[in-house]
């Protein structure tokens, strides 16, 4: 099987993308802090079914940096990325940060989503005590950066993401993968564009059949998340990964990649 890797000029970017397999497609979209390399647990196996696209969001991995100042949208230039590989509707799939540009291009594209997969859930526009306490956190980055440096900001991420499964395999996984972030979004004003209004108040308009996988150990944030959406989307089934942390497909891939390919041969 020959796996297709390069980079496509997307709105005024350079998006660096890895395509393996044949059949209905599915995009995997990466969490914050990482790259494509998230999914590297799902990415060969899924292929063995399905044409599978992974790639590296704006500002993350080998894809470019946004341009300050320069408007864009994660969700529009996954509309053009799939455009370049004529992929005329595929299954979403996002992990953590990836999960809300999924559900963006699911709402923002609905003609192009045959399901929508939240993993470690997040939506973006909502907000609690337990949301305000995790981007407080991130605010201290920024310093941390300029004091520390990015292994000491690296340190601080990961105390708060994945404090009870310190000894998971993903964040084993994902600390090697975050040595090689920018901290881009952290250094820099990011002209990133959301909906409006906002995904969290939208989510009664999702049709598409739709995953949502938590954990055990999942933040607290991503747990009421979870819950939301399953409340919200009509066609949606929530789904609890037990002795998993936030990066649930890479403690458990096995069972995750089970559950991902029931849920769509079932649709």
């Amino acid at each position: 099987m020959v796996r297709e890797t390069g980079y496509a000029e997307v709105n005024g970017t350079r998006l660096y993308y890895e395509v393996l397999g044949e059949g209905e497609p599915i995009v995997l979209i990466h969490g914050n802090g990482g790259d494509c390399r998230h999914w590297d647990d799902q990415f060969e196996h899924l292929s063995h079914s399905y044409r599978i696209l992974r790639y590296d969001v704006r500002g993350f991995g080998k894809s470019s940096m946004p341009e300050e100042g320069v408007p864009y949208s994660h969700h529009d230039d996954l509309k053009t990325l799939m455009n370049h590989l004529r992929m005329p509707k595929a299954h979403i799939c996002g992990l953590s940060m990836g999960s809300g540009i999924a559900v963006d291009f699911v709402l923002a594209h609905p003609g192009l989503s045959r399901s929508l997969i939240a993993v470690g859930p997040w939506v973006f526009g909502y907000d609690s005590p337990n949301v305000r306490e995790l981007f407080s956190m991130m605010g201290e980055i920024p310093v941390i950066l300029e004091e520390e440096g990015a292994e000491a900001a690296m340190d601080h991420w990961f105390d708060y993401f994945l404090a009870e499964a310190l000894e998971t395999e993903g964040v084993k996984r994902c600390r090697e993968i975050m040595k090689d972030y920018s901290f881009w979004s952290f250094t820099h004003k990011n002209p990133v564009v959301y909906l409006s209004p906002r995904a969290a108040q939208q989510l009664e308009r999702i049709t598409q059949p739709t995953l949502i996988v938590t954990s055990e150990f999942d933040l607290e944030a991503c747990k009421e998340i979870a819950d939301l959406m399953e409340q919200k989307i009509t066609h949606s089934k929530k789904v609890v990964i037990s002795d998993s942390g936030h990066l649930m497909n890479i403690d458990k891939p096995d069972e995750f990649n089970k559950l991902v390919l029931d849920f769509i041969g079932d649709l």
